[in-house]
């Protein structure tokens, strides 16, 4: 699920659960985070419906976290099931004040829909008129899929409009409409099938397509509130076996120095940190960690020139790097670095450092222009 790279003496999560301590960060408790205070609608055409227990166990999940859903769908008996508060019909006048008031009373509740419209264009309407920030379509195909099979995870809308340009495109029609809802207003349309609903809104690696209004991608200093989601990101490194461990102190030096890509301004899609000792003119990039998700987004070169350009301006006369992949050190000589020996590098660096891993190490450095 998720691909990694790990450069020097990467972090490591060493705890111990004890009654008193808090449940861990999920990925889940990360996108109740960012959904709360948020309506998501969902349009589940016929289709989609024909089980409805993935879309009712999610507004579950959403309702106990305090998240409002609106979901647009013709009448029928599996809407029925869905436990919503109250079903609205898509009335020419007062929708939403109807949709407002009715959210104050239940976390859910459904807009019906004429079934003589066009689904997509009476879907599109109810969302615009509604300004929510984020449209869930659910469609049995699930996301988009590339030539050889894999999944397509994100598509902004410039990217959409050169896609939706292609002739005898299989996926035409969803890509119209996606892209009319994301020109009218709609900042986020997830495109998923019902069973990978909870996957889709829940995970970092998700099940089908995100599809935006903007180019997404956004490189900053890590903040308090991203260190939850960071040290969850760290912890599956480890466990993933991309990650080598440190102890917990490193672990906070790490987040200390970190910076984080975010895509939309929230997903967290890539970690690494510049680490300087005091009154050293050498830094460290170390702990990049990117996620398989995102590849194609060029998050590892982000955070590197990122955090090259930081080193400048602190005026570090050079950086360096080390790893024991092959790949990776690849990845930094196109990133412009050299390949240096251990002993080139601070001999502190080395204090305590497992010889057999330092033995396998493959390290790389660059030097910075004055500041």
């Amino acid at each position: 699920m998720f691909r990694a790279y790990a450069l020097g003496h990467t972090v490591a999560v060493v705890t111990q659960r004890v009654a008193s301590q808090p449940a861990p960060f999920s990925e889940k408790d990360f996108y109740l985070q960012e959904f709360r205070g948020r309506t998501l609608a969902f349009c589940a055409p016929p289709s989609a419906l024909e089980a409805p227990g993935p879309l009712a166990a999610v507004l579950a999940e959403l309702g106990a976290g305090g998240i409002r859903a609106v979901v647009l769908a013709v009448d029928s008996p599996a809407l029925r099931k869905l436990g919503l508060a109250a079903l609205l019909p898509a009335a020419p006048e007062g929708l939403e004040g109807d949709v407002w008031r009715g959210l104050k009373e239940g976390h859910a509740l459904g807009i019906t829909l004429d079934p003589e419209r066009p689904f997509a264009a009476a879907c599109r309407e109810i969302a615009v008129r509604l300004g929510v920030a984020k449209l869930v379509w659910l469609d049995p195909e699930g996301g988009l899929a590339r030539d050889d099979g894999r999944r397509v995870s994100f598509v902004h809308l410039e990217e959409l409009r050169r896609m939706a340009e292609e002739p005898g495109h299989p996926r035409a029609a969803l890509l119209r409409e996606t892209r009319l809802l994301l020109e009218a207003g709609v900042a986020a349309v997830n495109v998923c099938s019902a069973e990978g609903l909870a996957d889709e809104l829940f995970t970092y690696a998700g099940s089908g397509t995100l599809f935006t209004r903007e180019r997404y991608l956004e490189v900053r200093r890590l903040g308090i509130d991203d260190y939850d989601a960071a040290h969850d990101l760290i912890a599956r490194g480890v466990e993933e076996g991309y990650l080598a461990p440190r102890p917990p102190r490193e672990v906070d030096r790490v987040l200390a120095g970190g910076f984080g890509a975010f895509v939309e301004g929230r997903h967290l899609a890539g970690i690494g940190a510049l680490l300087v000792r005091p009154g050293e003119r050498v830094g460290e990039i170390a702990s990049l960690y990117t996620l398989t998700r995102f590849l194609g987004e060029r998050v590892g070169s982000n955070l590197v020139a990122h955090m090259l350009e930081q080193a400048a301006a602190r005026g570090l006369e050079r950086v360096f790097a080390c790893t024991t992949q092959e790949r990776v050190g690849s990845f930094f000589e196109r990133s412009g670095f050299v390949p240096a020996r251990p002993e080139d590098l601070p001999k502190e660096r080395w204090t305590g450092y497992d010889e057999a891993r330092r033995a396998r190490l493959r390290c790389y450095q660059r030097a910075l222009p004055p500041a």
